[in-house]
């Protein structure tokens, strides 16, 4: 028998969703950073074994949005909720409940998927805080399975998906054998650009960014030729990221060179270059240029 279904993952930002997905999938399909709402799409990472294929969507993190852009991760977010097998709900060890976490909670109280508790970073807290936060949880909302992992070190992490398996109903393959998203690599490359600005760039530049490819193709030689634009809201932020002397957009470009090798399996040469659009995060048109369909 042959089982197959779709789950969502929903939390806070910077709870470890992203890592949770990587983890799961053994490639990086979701960029990590430690800044907060660093995943902007969701994106649906596929596992296939010999018995199942598992779908997960990659949510941006819930949360109180400020501008058109916060608007569209939200609802994102919030839509990947209907019509899914299996919620993950992810969270972090407190002392007492996340105010964001009894928000999102109360928003899948009527939703008829099984959701799962998934606790994440227990190997950063002590097992007395880890244990308080169960039973603070478990007296919160009628969960299915309670799960407590680190995805970082993959701890439980196969436990978590013979879990879900057995919780999928009979389905088809809905996707290939090998195939692992169904994100066009364009977009993965875009992603992997902005994660090195999220990790090296200061704290006020990052959530004003944006990544385009705008040309991206192999040559005879199998070298993959890639030209892209980080678009920033300000002239003062494309200083920063341009750097003194270009120095910061090197680093940003030669690190993400080296990761979107990795993934495309080939020799790249990769040009980048820093455009202004003042608040682009509020305008329809170029959001739905750069790829979020509002």
């Amino acid at each position: 028998m042959f089982k197959s279904g779709f789950i969502t993952i929903i939390g806070r930002p910077n709870v470890g969703k992203s890592t949770l997905v990587n983890g799961i999938i053994g490639e990086k399909l979701s960029i990590v950073s430690r800044k907060p709402q660093t995943t902007r799409n969701n994106i649906n990472a596929i596992l296939t074994k010999d018995n199942f294929q598992l779908i997960f969507v990659d949510t941006p993190g819930i949360h109180k949005p400020k501008d058109r852009l916060g608007d569209y991760m939200v609802k994102s977010a919030e839509g990947s909720m209907n019509d899914v097998d299996l919620i993950l709900f992810l969270t972090t060890p407190k002392d007492v409940i996340h105010e964001g976490d009894i928000h999102i909670l109360e928003n899948i109280s009527a939703v008829k998927s099984p959701v799962f508790f998934v606790l994440n970073k227990i190997d950063k807290n002590p097992a007395s805080k880890v244990a308080v936060t169960l039973k603070n949880y478990s007296e919160l909302f009628n969960f299915r399975e309670f799960v407590p992992i680190s995805a970082l070190k993959g701890k439980n992490v196969d436990e978590l998906v013979d879990l879900m398996v057995k919780y999928m109903p009979e389905g088809p393959k809905y996707y290939p054998e090998d195939a692992i998203t169904d994100k066009q690599e364009r977009f993965i490359v875009s992603e992997i650009i902005r994660e090195k600005a999220l990790r090296l760039l200061s704290n006020e530049v990052p959530h004003g960014i944006a990544v385009e490819i705008i040309f991206m193709r192999k040559n005879s030689g199998g070298i993959c030729n890639i030209e892209a634009n980080i678009i920033c809201e300000r002239e003062s932020h494309k200083g920063i990221i341009i750097g003194k002397n270009g120095s910061m957009l090197k680093r940003i470009s030669s690190y993400a060179r080296m990761d979107i090798e990795k993934f495309l399996d080939s020799k790249v040469y990769l040009r980048v270059w820093v455009k202004v659009r003042k608040e682009w995060r509020d305008n329809d048109r170029l959001l739905k240029e750069l790829g979020y369909k509002m």
